[in-house]
């Protein structure tokens, strides 16, 4: 049967990126700290040489399929290797998004609850040349310091969305896990979130997040000054979903 796809292009165009995006696929994530399973979001896609008019996509479902279903980061820059010899391709890109959980501890009660957060880890393999980036999203508590200093009694406080998103260096793909970037963004909150609380527990976050009030500028410094510590390239991003306004307070920064 003939291949049209891999048929000869005269236009002399080369393609930045051409694939696939919206493959869902059970996954069993599995980072050294945190042990998941889900259902997964894959984005696969590579350069397309000028002389080429098409590229496999059903090698990229197959790359899903055989190597990326056990789903380790740290394991990224043999999978894209392969994916590049499968497709032969000189740059390929795969990214794959899905929800995690962390088990949380009410601070008074002890009870037990579980927290989920947003990862989506994209891998680029360019002639050799591998760039993973790893991207956190969870929520926290923040109070304004603005609203307290000028309040007889209470602050305005709000939940926070807070990314981080960590690049690797060198020949360590994965320098900061996900707990890890959880534990981060949690520290620079006025108080964490917490799914399961009992009142005591209630009145504890509520304390902690009054002694500890924050503007969306603080919490993004404090991250990019945790990063910059740790030697880590990186980006933050943060909405306050503010509680006495009808919009929101965001704030970026990349270092």
């Amino acid at each position: 049967m003939h291949d049209i796809q891999n048929e000869t292009d005269s236009r002399g165009i080369e393609l930045d990126r051409v694939g696939i995006d919206g493959v869902r696929y059970p996954v069993s994530f599995e980072d050294g700290h945190l042990r998941q399973e889900g259902i997964a979001n894959f984005e696969v896609t590579v350069r397309l040489q000028s002389d080429r008019r098409g590229t496999h996509m059903s090698r990229m479902v197959a790359l899903v399929h055989e190597h990326l279903q056990r789903f380790d980061p740290r394991r990224l820059p043999t999978v894209l290797k392969t994916g590049a010899d499968l497709l032969d391709a000189p740059a390929i890109t795969v990214a794959m998004a899905m929800p995690v959980s962390t088990t949380v501890v009410a601070p008074a009660s002890g009870r037990e609850s579980k927290q989920v957060h947003d990862i989506r880890i994209e891998g680029h393999w360019d002639n050799g040349n591998v760039t993973v980036q790893t991207a956190v999203t969870t929520e926290v508590t923040s109070l304004c310091p603005c609203s307290k200093a000028i309040s007889d009694y209470g602050a305005h406080n709000q939940r926070s969305k807070v990314m981080l998103t960590v690049t690797s260096q060198g020949d360590t793909p994965y320098p900061l896990p996900v707990h890890g970037a959880v534990r981060l963004l949690s520290s620079s909150a006025s108080a964490p979130v917490v799914p399961l609380v009992k009142r005591a527990d209630e009145r504890v976050l509520t304390m902690q997040a009054y002694d500890s009030p924050v503007f969306v500028e603080d919490m993004a410094r404090e991250v990019s000054a945790s990063c910059r510590d740790r030697g880590l390239r990186h980006a933050v991003s943060i909405r306050n979903l503010e509680s006495i306004h009808s919009h929101d307070a965001i704030a970026f920064i990349s270092g």
